[in-house]
């Protein structure tokens, strides 16, 4: 089992990569407020961001991370074992509370998913392209599985077949991107000709636009009413989740820099797209758009305290 070793981060660096993030979250929630540049471009933004430009970091990323990483079998170990206890938790409430599948799939979804866009730029920022390469890593074992969680819990009353529980999440442009990253990888054919700089340039383009995006996303007027919920789901989510992580993390000795891309993922908030998936399966909207907004405002404060105790 790899000795685990500290990361000495200061606040400082901590605060200066966090903010700019965050500063572009509140311009796309201003920007939209202002009707800039018009209605019609931010769905128009999403759909490119998540079907073209996202996909492209996932599967330059995965095209050229080192499949061959040591660490892959411990993180794979570390996420299932971390979503496992989480869904197991899930479960248990939903019995002793009895919640239709409308609100748990919200709950659900508000706990276990999270923002892919904060993370990654976050991890950027953070660790550089070998953070990147180990998070591309971690993506392609927590997007499958969350997927398939979120749509078994907004199911779970009125039943789902095989086919229907593993069409959303077969034809989901992440996945997709994330398999064919690790199967070109696996190729050896190498991302050549210019192909690179190309799969970089889509990439660079998609972090900030997902994050103007996330801001334009955010609904304030959903926070009136289910104020508990609100609350008890952003502290599970926020706080609750990243310290089952460190303590997953700590059990297997992973190293320094594992643990925090781990810790970082349990402690983003939930992802905007969870609204989408929400809608379309019949969940309570109303409840996962406010859990999604107070989530996202509540995490500028909170991913600092929680990178602060990793680091510490």
């Amino acid at each position: 089992m790899p000795a685990r070793t500290r990361l000495d981060v200061p606040v400082l660096t901590l605060l200066q990569a966090l903010w700019p993030l965050f500063a572009l979250i509140v311009g796309g929630y201003l920007l939209r407020r202002w009707d800039f540049p018009g209605e019609a471009f931010w769905p128009a933004a999403e759909r490119l961001n998540y079907f073209i430009l996202f996909p492209a970091l996932l599967f330059s990323s995965l095209a050229t991370a080192p499949l061959d990483n040591p660490a892959l079998p411990r993180l794979a170990v570390a996420v299932f074992l971390g979503l496992g206890i989480g869904w197991a938790a899930l479960l248990l409430a939903r019995r002793l509370l009895h919640w239709p599948a409308a609100r748990f799939g919200a709950i659900s979804q508000g706990i276990l998913r999270f923002n892919t866009y904060l993370g990654l730029a976050a991890i950027g920022s953070l660790h550089g392209q070998d953070g990147l390469a180990m998070a591309a890593l971690m993506l392609a074992l927590m997007v499958p599985t969350v997927n398939l969680m979120s749509v078994w819990a907004l199911t779970a009353e009125r039943g789902v077949s095989l086919r229907g529980l593993l069409l959303p999440v077969a034809k989901n442009p992440l996945i997709l991107a994330c398999v064919a990253g690790a199967l070109f990888n696996l190729s050896g054919l190498g991302l050549v000709g210019g192909s690179d700089r190309l799969l970089n340039l889509l990439a660079v383009a998609s972090l900030p636009l997902g994050l103007l995006c996330v801001g334009a996303a955010l609904r304030p007027q959903e926070l009136a009413g289910e104020v508990p919920a609100l609350a008890w789901n952003c502290a599970l989510r926020l706080l609750a989740m990243p310290a089952l992580a460190l303590a997953v993390a700590r059990l297997l000795g992973l190293p320094a820099m594992e643990s925090a891309i781990l810790v970082l993922f349990f402690a983003l908030p939930t992802a905007p797209t969870a609204y989408v998936l929400t809608r379309q399966l019949g969940g309570d909207s109303h409840l996962m758009a406010g859990i999604i907004t107070l989530q996202t405002l509540l995490a500028a404060g909170s991913l600092l305290l929680v990178l602060r105790v990793v680091a510490g």
